[in-house]
C-alpha cells in the first residue's frame, strides 16, 4: 500500500469522500489517504493528524516525497484538535481504530466539526458504539458497507448530519448492512454467534451468580437476535 495504491479497507473509504472536499483525516499514519484523495483529484485540500510522533514524522516525511506540502497539512495533535475553524474542513475521515476510540475521539472535540457535513469512519470493532454517538448527536447513516481483508472484517458507516433513530438490531448490525447480508456479514455475525454460544455453553456448570445470571440472559438476548437476523 501506499498514496498512489490504497488497500481495499482504504479504498472504500475513500471512494465516499465527495469530490472538492477539505478532508481531516484522523490517525492518519503514513498520510496515504489524504495524499491519494488529492492525488486522485477528490479532495481539495487535506489535514492529516497524528497524535504519536513516530507516525506523524512518518505523514510528514511521505507528504514531503509526495511533493504536497501545499495541499496537505500534517499536526501532531490529539484526535480532532488537529482541526481548527478556519481549517473549513467539511469531511472527516477516521480509520482503523476501535468503535469507543472513534466515538470518544468525535465526542471530544465538537468545536471541530463545525463545519463538518460529512463523517466516514472505519471502526475495526464495536461499530454500534458509533451509531449510538450519531444518534446521540444529530448525524444520521448515509451509507454503509463491509468487506474483508486478510482474513478481517471491517465496517465502513458514512454518516451526514440528520437526525436518526434506530432499533435496537439496527444499532448492533446497522440497518443497510442487515437489509443487504452481504456475504462479509453473514460471516462476521456467524461467527458471533458460535462465540457467543460457546460462552453461555461454559456457564451453564457454574455457580449462577446475579452476574453470571445477568450475562447469560444479554447472551441469549443477542444470539436470538442474530438468529432472526441471518435467517
Amino acid at each position: 500500500m501506499n498514496a498512489q495504491k490504497l488497500s481495499e479497507r482504504l479504498a472504500k473509504v475513500a471512494s465516499y469522500v465527495p469530490t472538492g472536499a477539505v478532508v481531516a483525516d484522523i490517525g492518519s499514519d503514513h498520510a496515504y489517504l489524504p495524499c491519494y484523495l488529492i492525488h486522485e483529484g477528490v479532495a481539495a485540500r487535506a489535514i492529516a493528524g497524528e497524535v504519536v510522533k513516530g507516525p506523524y514524522e512518518s505523514a510528514v516525511k511521505q507528504v514531503r516525497q509526495e511533493g504536497l506540502t501545499d495541499k496537505v497539512t500534517v499536526r501532531l495533535a490529539d484526535g480532532l484538535a488537529a482541526v481548527t475553524e478556519a481549517d473549513m474542513v467539511d469531511t472527516v475521515t477516521i480509520a482503523g481504530m476501535g468503535g469507543p476510540l472513534i466515538a470518544s475521539i468525535l465526542t471530544k472535540n465538537p468545536e471541530s466539526l463545525t463545519h463538518v457535513t460529512r463523517l466516514i469512519l472505519q471502526p475495526n470493532i464495536h461499530a454500534m458504539a458509533i451509531r449510538e454517538w450519531a444518534v446521540a448527536h444529530q448525524f444520521a447513516i448515509l451509507e454503509e458497507a463491509i468487506l474483508e481483508e486478510d482474513d478481517k472484517i471491517y465496517e465502513i458507516l458514512v454518516l451526514q448530519r440528520g437526525d436518526m433513530k434506530l432499533t435496537e438490531a439496527e444499532l448492533l448490525f446497522g440497518p443497510h448492512l442487515m437489509q443487504a447480508k452481504e456475504a462479509p456479514f453473514v460471516k462476521k455475525w456467524t461467527r458471533e454467534l458460535a462465540q457467543w454460544r460457546k460462552i453461555l455453553a461454559n456457564t451453564e456448570n457454574i455457580e449462577q451468580t446475579a452476574s453470571i445470571v445477568e450475562k447469560r440472559a444479554e447472551l441469549t438476548h443477542k444470539i436470538a437476535l442474530t438468529e432472526e437476523v441471518l435467517q
